[in-house]
């Protein structure tokens, strides 16, 4: 396959939404007859289901992923200035919250293996100053909850979860987003449960902090122009809500999905590249297929010349991007470094054919030949 022939995408959101078309075209005239556009019924409905799919009492509708965690932290009244630890690894938006919320991101290696935060090496981060523990579901695995939960517990932490890419992923039988007190998720449109924009949730089953949360992400108020507390405009778009709807019935069919390419690429991937691995106590939702070589950016360039596009989640670990210096200047954290170095994420869409994975795999194979 030359270039100038069918790209294989990493991602086509209008394949993917196709078949729910006809469902979303319902939803929007609905949306236009009822003529409510804010905090409506749709909202309700997807916070209940969504509440029920995690196994929690409540679920939060907010605008973004982003906000979800910056308000999963603004509930706890933590002192300003608090430290949150936060593997070295993760994608900007889960230290910017805490930079956000006014507190100091404390960064934790990640497992090599598993590329979730590693925790034996958690205990020797933290201080007086440590109020929480803000881990991160990376690329659909559930991180090690047994340890963390017994770490949190023991130091009187807070467990806040960033869920964004682990919709539905399971640990012992209990999902993402029920593990610690806050789930934070978000729902952009390449995510497993994607809106057609931006849109989040937390949840939890703490009903005070359930309340507050509803107070928050709407100016603060939970009665109208009386502001009980300094909150955000941070309302999940009653639009977005019905495109959720739609697409959450779906959501498990979605995964299956993209579990059945990840067992052709587990299967039939040459060895000469790491594959991601876990244990049998887990669910995997991959959200991102990720596999990882030293020869990352020429394989990147012969699957592009073969039209095959892939993506790299991430180019550059957090503590090298210029923007946050001053949090992190001088300091080196070689496992995440290693990781941003050598990953490399193949086409693992709902909108990606068997088809398609089987060429994926025979080019890259054709590379270490």
């Amino acid at each position: 396959m030359s270039h100038t022939d069918n790209i294989i995408p990493y991602e086509n959101l209008n394949i993917l939404n196709k078949e729910f078309e006809p469902l979303f075209q319902e939803k929007f005239k609905s949306f236009l007859d009822k003529g409510w556009y804010v905090l409506g019924n749709e909202v309700k409905v997807f916070e209940e289901n969504y509440a029920h799919y995690c196994g929690t009492k409540y679920c939060i509708g907010v605008a973004n992923g982003l906000d979800a965690l910056i308000l999963g932290l603004q509930v706890f009244d933590f002192p300003k200035k608090s430290e949150i630890i936060v593997p070295s690894n993760t994608y900007i938006a889960t230290i910017l919250a805490i930079i956000n919320a006014g507190h100091i991101p404390i960064l934790v290696e990640p497992d090599i293996n598993t590329y979730n935060i590693n925790p034996d090496l958690i205990e020797a981060k933290i201080t007086s100053s440590t109020k929480a523990i803000m881990i991160v579901h990376l690329y659909g695995q559930i991180c090690q909850m047994n340890k963390i939960m017994s770490l949190a517990s023991k130091y009187n932490l807070e467990v806040i979860e960033d869920c964004a890419q682990a919709h539905g992923a399971t640990f012992n039988g209990k999902k993402a987003g029920s593990f610690g007190k806050i789930g934070a998720h978000s729902f952009y449109p390449t995510k497993n449960l994607g809106a057609l924009g931006d849109a989040g949730a937390i949840t939890t089953s703490d009903s005070i902090l359930y309340e507050k949360l509803k107070a928050l992400r709407n100016y603060g108020s939970e009665k109208k122009y009386y502001n009980k507390y300094i909150g955000l405009n941070s309302r999940l778009d009653e639009l977005q809500a019905a495109f959720l709807n739609v697409k959450l019935s779906h959501l498990d069919k979605i995964t299956n999905h993209k579990l059945k390419l990840a067992i052709m690429y587990d299967n039939e991937l040459t060895n000469k590249i790491i594959k991601p691995i876990f244990a049998s106590d887990y669910s995997h939702v991959y959200h991102i297929y990720n596999i990882r070589t030293d020869q990352r950016d020429e394989l990147k360039s012969y699957l592009l010349e073969n039209g095959i596009n892939t993506e790299v989640h991430y180019p550059v670990s957090p503590n090298n991007q210029e923007g946050y210096q001053e949090y992190f200047a001088g300091m080196v954290y070689e496992i995440s470094e290693e990781i941003h170095k050598t990953t490399l994420s193949l086409p693992i869409s709902y909108a990606t054919k068997e088809e398609e994975v089987k060429i994926i795999i025979e080019k890259i194979n054709d590379f270490f030949n």
